[in-house]
């Protein structure tokens, strides 16, 4: 028997999916979440609840190409924007400061990867206005601060079961 919070869950995981891949494609997430992908719609998974009142719950096939999950996974699926969201979540940091922090990335992957997540709204670049030269530094915007249980979760994971 699957368990409401279990539901609950799954269906946090769709709508932000569903919104990073609005906020790719330039729609307000709120669209996006009601235009999720056919195969989201045509799935379903039964449930009960301990009063036997059957409720469904819509599940994405997220091996269909146009699945708005697919979609969010391939977005998220780059070690690179993994170990930004991980570093990020310490709060604001500067370009050569996440560079030092993540080793092994080069300075280009890094801009160009910091750029994608900005344009995907999971990372926030801000222009210190301080004296010349100018510094920027980048943090997780709300969207990518939704990632932080998500990562946990696979953390905790691979704490589990690597020697």
């Amino acid at each position: 028997m699957t368990r409401y919070s279990d539901v609950r869950s799954d269906m946090s995981a769709v709508f932000l999916s569903a919104s990073i891949v609005g906020s790719t494609l330039g729609r307000p997430a709120f669209v996006a979440q009601k235009a999720l992908c056919g195969a989201l719609r045509r799935a379903r998974a039964a449930l009960s609840d301990p009063r036997g009142v059957r409720m469904s719950l819509v599940v994405p096939d997220v091996l269909e190409e146009g699945c708005t999950t697919r979609q969010a996974l391939e977005r998220l699926a780059s070690k690179w924007r993994v170990l930004l969201i991980y570093a990020l979540l310490a709060g604001p940091q500067r370009h050569a400061e996440l560079r030092r922090r993540i080793q092994g990335i080069t300075q280009k992957v890094l801009t160009e990867t910091l750029r994608d997540m900005e344009r995907d709204g999971l990372v926030q670049r801000r222009v210190l206005k301080q004296t010349p030269p100018q510094h920027v530094e980048y943090a997780l915007t709300a969207l990518g601060k939704t990632l932080q249980e998500p990562l946990a979760a696979i953390c905790a994971w691979a704490t589990d079961h690597t020697e």
